[in-house]
């Protein structure tokens, strides 16, 4: 596990601690950059996937990404933009991007944070639900990234509900 050591600033909580604390437990890689900024590895069952918290004191806001592990060919991009439009619609929480310098499709989500306080069940549930999105909607991606499929056709393909009890 790699850390940098930085000064925190006494004045207010930093929910990064919060974070380091939960990713510290969890035994994932992560590199706290600094008082605004962290970086963790996270397993998937698909991939691995790159999580970065971004706190902004000014705005009481914890910015948080989930990239996949996959990048995005600029000749399909308008496809892909089609697909998280359409994922999108399907969430009630956070949002599908694109890094469009990468090509990274990834999740992302801001919080307000007042006074920078956040639990340790917060941030448990806001991990929780970006890699569970990012679970389920990784093999729609792949469809229109390597399969040639359309939007419609790869989130067709890739959501199968199930009906019944085995």
């Amino acid at each position: 596990m790699r850390t940098t050591a930085v000064s925190h600033d006494s004045t207010a909580d930093n929910p990064l601690d919060r974070i380091e604390e939960v990713i510290s437990i969890k035994d994932w890689v992560f590199d706290r950059r600094s008082d605004e900024e962290m970086a963790v590895e996270a397993p998937g069952t698909w991939c691995d996937f790159g999580l970065f918290f971004a706190w902004s004191q000014e705005l009481d806001a914890l910015h948080f990404s989930c990239a996949l592990d996959m990048r995005v060919q600029p000749k399909i991009l308008s496809n892909i933009y089609e697909l998280i439009a359409k994922l999108n619609e399907r969430l009630w929480t956070g949002h599908f991007a694109i890094w469009v310098d990468e090509g990274i499709p990834m999740f992302r989500h801001t919080i307000h944070c007042s006074g920078g306080r956040l639990d340790a069940a917060h941030v448990d549930e806001l991990v929780d639900l970006a890699r569970s999105e990012c679970e389920r909607y990784y093999p729609a991606f792949q469809f229109v990234i390597w399969g040639g499929r359309t939007p419609e056709d790869a989130i067709a393909c890739a959501l199968l509900d199930t009906v019944g009890e085995a």
